[in-house]
């Protein structure tokens, strides 16, 4: 017995002072395999630029373009903009459950979805931006290519975000790679918002004078002596070209984007987790929306970005019918992209000083004042330059925000059900899927009421009840959406208390897996 006791206790003392020979190098290959360069983790954050930029060019310029361009009737943009947008937010769950169902390739999983899906997905951005030569079937040409250009950019951008699970099996490879990606897709809505607005604010849509204007030209002639000056003429077509170019850039940086993912990046098939057994798509919305803190936040998220989103699609319009600045609503839309790039940091910063809870609260209100300063101050260019930078910075932390709280809600959900793993991308998808809803709804209801106001295209002038309109739209609606989204965040229990324990329980359940297949690796080997 005693015998059998010693012998057992040279057993540990010799495993204990054994060289780290194989296993040790085993750990340090695996570590140095995982491991990105600063190239991979460039490649990979530039696949991220390509959903921004064409985000920002059509959330901020296709109602616009539908309606003074394209000169489509305010109601069947309305339709085009709804239906497109609520087909991209179907399209997501939908996208997510196929990909997670596709096979392994020799390229991997994911990157033969975004090469695939990549050049009909320019095909389709590109007409969208094209005048069909034809009156009839015009309604039916812009829902057809916008819906199918949601569909292939959901093709692109789903496999896109979980392809980070893939490129690294360590979390703080994968965590630097994300911080990448962040950085370069908020440097894509500026390049957007900078291409598009450049390129089409030098040629303008020709505005259709009315009785009043042609009236109020006439006695400016007249006071002049007979004299009225005027600058180079730009016509319709010249607008609908500058749409066509700017679009044609935007597609080879989306293409550009495409290729530098494709070779820059190699997805690694032992990165894979074992995740819990397949579940329906019906299963998966009752398994994510039956979780109370991510119902809440979604919630939450769903009325203050409606109410964003409000402000989004409508500010351009606003600018230049109400405020009159035909020439500058892109420089307008550029500087409040800019100070929202510049914001962020900032609130990286106070929400790890504060909270995140407290920097929803802060950084959403605070361009509350801005919403009503744009629309009660008279017209001028300075101020609606300064009213622009400082709303800037509450933009970048009513989308910012939001985003960073969804990890600690998957987070709580993984505490109370261990059991139940590999279903983030369920949580993530459906985030996605309630914003795209929201931008939908946003875009038609607030093209539909620019209709009932009696909106004219191309005019110079708008009646009075379209000013009134867009004044709503892009000032009292999104107040009050916004503070129903901040009434319903009060009761989103997951505060810096919760969160911090559930971050402790979850470092101690992989700790203790680590430990578990520690000792039964040292078994196996002992055997």
């Amino acid at each position: 017995m005693a015998k059998g006791e010693g012998g057992e206790q040279y057993s540990n003392a010799s495993l204990l002072n054994k060289p780290p020979s194989s296993d040790g190098i085993t750990l340090a290959k695996k570590h140095e395999r995982n491991r990105l360069s600063v190239c991979n983790k460039l490649c990979y954050a530039v696949g991220g630029a390509p959903y921004q930029i064409t985000g920002c060019a059509l959330g901020f310029f296709l109602q616009i373009y539908l309606l003074d361009v394209a000169q489509l009737d305010p109601f069947y943009a309305s339709i085009i903009l709804f239906v497109g947008r609520a087909w991209d937010a179907v399209t997501d769950p939908t996208v997510g459950f196929l990909v997670s169902r596709s096979p392994w390739t020799r390229f991997g999983r994911m990157l033969p979805w975004i090469v695939l899906s990549t050049p009909l997905a320019v095909l389709a951005y590109f007409l969208i931006w094209y005048v069909p030569p034809f009156e009839d079937g015009k309604v039916i040409w812009y829902l057809f290519f916008y819906c199918i250009f949601q569909t292939l950019q959901t093709c692109f951008h789903v496999p896109y975000s979980a392809l980070t699970m893939f490129i690294s099996s360590e979390q703080k490879e994968r965590d630097s790679a994300t911080a990448y990606r962040m950085t370069v897709e908020v440097l894509g809505t500026v390049v957007g918002t900078a291409i598009q607005g450049q390129i089409v604010g030098m040629a303008n849509a020709p505005c259709v004078p009315g009785p009043l204007d042609i009236m109020a030209d006439l006695n400016s002639t007249i006071k002049s002596g007979g004299l009225n000056e005027s600058g180079p003429v730009i016509l319709l077509e010249h607008t609908r070209a500058a749409y066509m170019i700017a679009s044609g850039v935007i597609c080879m940086i989306y293409v550009l984007c495409a290729v530098v993912l494709f070779f820059g990046v190699r997805e690694k098939k032992e990165s894979c987790r074992p995740r819990s057994e397949p579940m329906s798509f019906f299963g998966g919305i009752k398994l994510v929306m039956g979780h109370g803190p991510y119902a809440k936040l979604v919630m939450v998220f769903l009325f203050t970005s409606l109410g964003f989103m409000l402000l989004e699609g409508n500010f351009a319009l606003f600018c230049s019918s109400t405020l009159g600045f035909r020439n500058d609503f892109q420089n307008i839309l550029l500087v409040i992209m800019l100070s929202a790039t510049l914001a962020i940091p900032f609130w990286q910063w106070f929400l790890t000083r504060f909270g995140k809870k407290t920097a929803v609260y802060t950084g959403t209100l605070s361009v509350v004042p801005f919403m009503i300063l744009v629309v009660c101050l008279k017209s001028n260019l300075i101020v609606t330059y300064i009213v622009s930078f400082a709303a800037g910075v509450g933009v970048a932390a009513a989308f910012l925000l939001p985003w960073s709280m969804l990890p600690d809600v998957v987070d709580d959900f993984q505490v109370q059900n261990p059991d139940s793993t590999g279903h983030e991308a369920l949580f993530y998808s459906f985030y996605v899927f309630f914003t795209k809803f929201a931008s939908g709804v946003s875009l038609g209801i607030s093209t539909l009421s620019l209709d009932f106001a009696g909106y004219i295209s191309r005019g110079c002038t708008q009646p009075q009840a379209v000013d009134v309109t867009l004044k709503l739209l892009v000032s009292a609606a999104p107040v009050v959406l916004i503070i129903i989204g901040l009434v319903i965040l009060y009761f989103y229990p997951i505060d810096e208390e919760r969160r911090q324990g559930n971050r402790k329980l979850l470092q101690e359940q992989r700790e203790n897996e680590a430990d578990s297949e520690t000792d039964s690796t040292e078994l196996a080997n002992m055997v």
